[in-house]
């Protein structure tokens, strides 16, 4: 992201968050993010897990800024929670600095509690690959860059890896895309969730800068070409913990 809004998103303390969001604002004019790529229409993942089996489950997905991630998984119908964190890396490293140094092995993810029988891992992947991010871009997203921001899914099982290696494939061969696809699959990686001041983020903050030029056109694309799975109110990670 550009140098003012890392500076945001890199302070560990939000009271100094809050000051210069909302300084955000007024320097809006600064930023050369571009906003977010227009959604590609995909198939349907031909392999699957049963829509039968009890719940719940999770999935870690790591696709550019957390912030967007978790507020388009928020909105999924049959998503129990998502909370923003890393995956990649050790727990020792897992802390905001650390990994904005790009350097850790960690990604930004997201880590989504599903009930597997409103919406399964396969249908997930879809709203992945087709409005939470972009999967042809390399060691970046948007106005981020860095291996941090890397197009990744963190399979939890053979079930999982199966179902995103196949629909990787699939998609590939469908043309939807003008590029190959570089998301990559990675195995035995724990997930660590983020710090507080980051859960939520998109949710609590709909006016920042950042997220309306670069998160808030994924919700509406969400809307738009998967209107029976979009729920209005998000589910909140801050709300779970009353």
């Amino acid at each position: 992201m550009n140098a003012y809004a890392g500076i945001v998103r890199k302070t560990a303390r939000p009271v100094l968050a809050l000051v210069l969001l909302a300084l955000s604002g007024v320097l809006a004019w600064q930023m050369s993010a571009r906003s977010a790529e227009a959604p590609v229409v995909i198939p349907a993942p031909g392999i699957d897990e049963p829509s039968t089996r009890a719940g719940p489950e999770k999935a870690v997905l790591a696709g550019g800024c957390f912030w967007g991630m978790q507020g388009v998984f928020q909105h999924v119908k049959g998503v129990l929670n998502a909370v923003s964190g890393y995956a990649g890396g050790s727990r020792d490293t897992a802390h905001y600095e650390t990994v904005g140094s790009g350097a850790t092995g960690h990604a930004e993810s997201v880590e989504i509690t599903y009930d597997p029988s409103q919406v399964t891992y396969g249908q997930l992947l879809q709203i992945y690959f087709s409005v939470a991010h972009d999967p042809l871009e390399l060691d970046r997203q948007g106005p981020d860059s860095g291996r941090q921001y890397r197009s990744t899914i963190f399979a939890a099982n053979d079930e999982q890896q199966k179902i995103a290696q196949a629909y990787i494939a699939q998609l590939g061969k469908s043309g939807a895309y003008a590029a190959p696809i570089v998301t990559t699959l990675e195995r035995g990686k724990a997930f660590y969730p983020a710090e507080a001041y980051h859960q939520d983020f998109l949710a609590l903050n709909p006016d920042n800068t950042y997220i309306v030029i670069n998160d808030l056109p994924k919700l509406a694309n969400l809307k738009r070409l998967f209107p029976g799975r979009y729920r209005e109110p998000p589910v909140l990670v801050h709300a779970s913990l009353h």
